[in-house]
């Protein structure tokens, strides 16, 4: 029997990030197999093809949206209204929300957990949204069909802090964009001459600018190798400001100040692949994650990795990466030195980050996805 999904894509109007990524790549993936036909929800709108770019302006619409009054509540309301004229058409056999909020639908409904950083992070998410997270989750939780989660550690701590059955949480590992590869100096000459960055000559800090991702240990613990080395492997910084980004402004400021640090922003998917395939290599000292997959994007693409040994990152990079104590800034540098001065230490990273990255795929991860569909509408 051939199954119907509705898949809320609304996350594809703005730049995309870690789940918009997810939602496309999944999707794509999904779209191969032949057993299922896919609807995509828009909040406005429905469509029967992925949304192939964001909404112009849609960052400085939220921005304003999200200062009005009750704006969660209400945007919600509206999206509700919207998806049920939708599913009373199109009629989807499964609904499939892949963030916290799933509407409310008749059939069976999965949902997908990223991680619980409303819960150890309170502070990173806006008092609105929080509020909303913390009113919608649980009962999310109790009625959707199956829960699909990106690693084992966010699956063991889903079920923990909210008591589910084993079998209601599935893990579904995620994977990366096949852009993410290994490239020869030749193939990024352009690009890198444009950031104004030499290959193999800088280090890559990637993540929205946010206190969880733990940028401000990447600038200390960069701020401490000795000059010769900062000027040779100067840090670039890639991100948009998160929630609480000001917090890190003053800091990040002087650390520009230098000379030794640049600040790239937001950079597309095509860009991102070549300054991460062109990197010396990746550090990513975040405090909490439920996959990481910036870091899975480095091993892709040929780069080392430096992770925080916390939350889900050993998991994903396994032996791979080279790890450090999140709060251990001395830690850190000789980390980065180590990678810098030592080319057989690096080489083995490399090797290794390219072994562990092939087990991860897209086509593996719709096939689970697949598989729990089937699942929802027959429990």
């Amino acid at each position: 029997m051939k199954l119907t999904i509705a898949l809320n894509s609304k996350i594809l109007l703005a730049p995309r990030t870690g789940i918009g990524n997810y939602v496309v790549e999944l999707a794509q993936a999904l779209q191969q197999d032949p057993g299922l036909g896919m609807h995509f929800f828009y909040g406005s709108r429905w469509r029967d093809a992925l949304a192939d770019a964001p909404m112009p302006g849609y960052s400085r619409w939220a921005g304003v949206a999200k200062r009005l009054p009750a704006a969660y509540a209400l945007r919600r309301i509206f999206e509700q209204q919207n998806f049920n004229r939708g599913a009373r058409e199109l009629r989807p056999d499964v609904y499939h929300e892949p963030s916290l909020w799933p509407l409310d639908f008749a059939g069976p409904t999965v949902m997908t957990v990223h991680d619980l950083t409303h819960i150890h992070y309170p502070q990173t998410q806006p008092k609105d949204r929080l509020r909303e997270i913390e009113r919608r989750l649980p009962s999310a939780l109790t009625r959707v069909s199956r829960i699909l989660v990106d690693s084992e550690f966010i699956g063991h701590e889903i079920r923990q802090h909210f008591g589910l059955p084993d079998q209601k949480v599935v893990v579904a590992p995620l994977a990366c964009s096949a852009v993410f590869q290994p490239r020869l100096e030749q193939q990024l000459a352009v690009r890198l001459k444009k950031l104004g960055l030499s290959y193999r000559g800088f280090i890559l800090s990637v993540g929205t600018l946010e206190p969880r991702k733990n940028l401000s240990l990447t600038l200390r613990a960069h701020a401490r190798l000795p000059p010769l080395l900062r000027s040779r492997f100067p840090l670039l910084v890639v991100g948009m400001p998160g929630w609480q980004a000001g917090e890190l402004s003053g800091e990040l400021s002087r650390a520009i100040s230098s000379g030794h640090v640049r600040l790239a922003g937001y950079l597309d998917q095509a860009d991102l692949a070549c300054v991460t395939a062109a990197a010396r290599m990746m550090v990513f000292p975040s405090l909490y994650e439920g996959f990481g997959l910036p870091v899975l994007e480095a091993m892709a693409s040929g780069t080392p990795v430096i992770a925080s040994d916390s939350a889900s990152l050993p998991e994903v990079a396994a032996a791979a990466a080279a790890y450090v104590d999140p709060q251990d800034e001395a830690g850190l540098t000789e980390q980065m030195r180590r990678l810098m001065e030592d080319d057989r230490a690096w080489m083995a990273h490399r090797i290794a980050g390219l072994e562990r990255s092939v087990q991860f795929s897209w086509k593996k991860c719709a096939a689970i996805t697949a598989e729990v569909y089937r699942q929802a509408v027959n429990c």
